[in-house]
């Protein structure tokens, strides 16, 4: 499928490219496939570095500004100021000011629009502030630009974590996720884009007013869970996604993909983690900083 084809429309889904730990080959791909492909647009759903740190967002905004697409990028929880507590609390987007204006964008195409919804916290009311919260607010805001987009428009909503709150191991991994799925349920919503795992996903979400498509994507960073560095092609016709997990290891997508959302983007060495078929699991845990 040619993007902007015959009403037919292509979107690239990437996220946790990790700048600081980035798979170089990985990403010198994903440009040349853009350029080829010219999608209509791209979603990055956060996570663009390792550690927030200056010289990460120095090359993960010039990365960015130089795709020649319209690109939305969402925040993710690696995003936030992680070694100044102070500009956390203050000013958590400082870091992005190079590329504001893409920052939790909302994308309108004939037929589909991409709106973002904020799943990364500056601080929440437990340790682990690496999970996701989406507030009354962020969740409000979201819902009001699904319900003035006009007639006949779906929308794919964006953020960083998986809107899941059971079913992981702990406690949950995006507080306020069920409720958020249930409210965008009500809006027929095509499916919620996110990363945060590392492996891609495609499932469906039960709620009480219907299912929720949601498609995760990998990482095109070296900090691998089950699967080599990946990427999402989205193809939107008829008024329906199909999902393709693109690879420089043309592995197929089924086998790209985990069966459930597990609770964070360290490698499986439990029984009962999910694991994607590709079986793809490093030997030691990737680093984190």
């Amino acid at each position: 499928m040619n993007a902007g084809s015959s009403g037919d429309r292509l979107l690239f889904h990437l996220s946790d490219i990790h700048f600081g730990l980035a798979d170089e080959r990985a990403l010198e791909w994903v440009v040349s496939e853009i350029e080829r492909c010219r999608p209509d647009a791209v979603a990055i759903t956060g996570d663009l570095t390792m550690r927030a740190r200056h010289r990460e967002f120095d090359a993960a905004c010039r990365w960015i500004s130089a795709l020649d697409v319209p690109v939305t990028v969402e925040v993710g929880n690696h995003d936030m100021p992680y070694f100044n507590p102070i500009e956390r609390f203050v000013s958590p987007y400082r870091r992005f000011r190079a590329i504001e204006d893409v920052v939790e964008r909302e994308i309108d195409l004939p037929g589909v629009a991409i709106v973002p919804l904020k799943t990364a916290a500056r601080a929440q009311w437990r340790l682990n502030w690496s999970k996701g919260w989406i507030t009354s607010a962020a969740l409000g805001e979201c819902l009001r630009a699904i319900d003035a987009l006009p007639a006949g428009t779906r929308a794919i909503v964006a953020c960083h974590h998986p809107l899941v709150e059971v079913g992981t191991r702990g406690t949950a991994l995006t507080r306020g996720g069920d409720n958020a799925l249930a409210e965008l349920a009500k809006r027929d919503v095509l499916a919620v884009m996110s990363g945060h795992v590392h492996d891609a996903f495609d499932l469906r979400k039960d709620t009480p007013n219907g299912p929720v498509r949601m498609i995760g994507a990998g990482t095109l960073s070296q900090r691998l869970r089950s699967t080599p560095p990946s990427f999402n092609e989205l193809h939107f016709s008829g008024g329906e996604i199909r999902v393709v997990v693109r690879n420089l290891e043309h592995v197929p997508s089924e086998d790209m993909m985990i069966p459930d959302v597990p609770e964070n983007a360290l490698p499986p060495r439990e029984p009962g983690e999910p694991v994607a078929p590709v079986g793809r699991v490093p030997a030691e845990d990737p680093p984190v900083h």
